[in-house]
């Protein structure tokens, strides 16, 4: 399996970190926007060289001749987690204005999984309505709010909900959160 992964910068950024460690069995093509790298700073104790070395491809957000750029290169799907709001419209709208927007835009096209997982709220209409039109366009939407069944005793409980519904979504088994009974 090979999936892109891109890490826009909205808060949240320790569910895409979260997503890479996992991923270890996958190809990965890992994109971090620069406002990514800003609040990875911010949020987490994690060097991003430390997140860089746990995937297979670092790709820059604004590279356009990346083989990730073309329709053409076979790869199963995407996740954007944190999707930022702004990642998420221009998505909505069509506008590839860099490597993350256009990867997920030949995922549309190309019928291929899209998987954005949003960390925002409250929501304003145009959220919703951006999303809605995502979601009829193919894409799924994973807001980042877990279930507490687990009863998670630690934030990393929490991420890991988030982390293996994602998994879920991508049929990759997973013990990261005990199922519902």
């Amino acid at each position: 399996m090979k999936l892109v992964i891109g890490i826009t910068g909205a808060s949240g950024v320790q569910y895409g970190i979260r997503l890479v460690e996992v991923l270890e069995e996958v190809e990965t093509y890992l994109i971090i926007t620069r406002t990514a790298r800003q609040i990875i700073e911010i949020e987490s104790d994690t060097d991003i060289h430390s997140i860089e070395k746990l995937a297979d491809h670092i790709l820059d957000e604004y590279d356009f001749t990346s083989s990730i750029a073309s329709g053409s290169h076979l790869f199963d799907g995407m996740i954007i987690v944190p999707c930022s709001m702004k990642t998420l419209g221009s998505i909505a709208n069509g506008i590839s204005g860099n490597l993350i927007t256009r990867v997920a835009d030949i995922c549309l096209k190309e019928e291929r999984r899209l998987i954005l997982v949003p960390r925002e709220t409250p929501l304003s209409l145009i959220h919703i309505e951006n999303m809605l039109r995502l979601k009829r366009a193919g894409a799924v939407i994973l807001p980042a709010c877990p279930g507490f069944y687990p009863k998670p005793d630690r934030i990393s409980d929490v991420i890991d909900i988030i982390v293996g519904r994602i998994l879920d979504l991508l049929e990759i088994e997973h013990e990261l959160y005990e199922r519902w009974g």
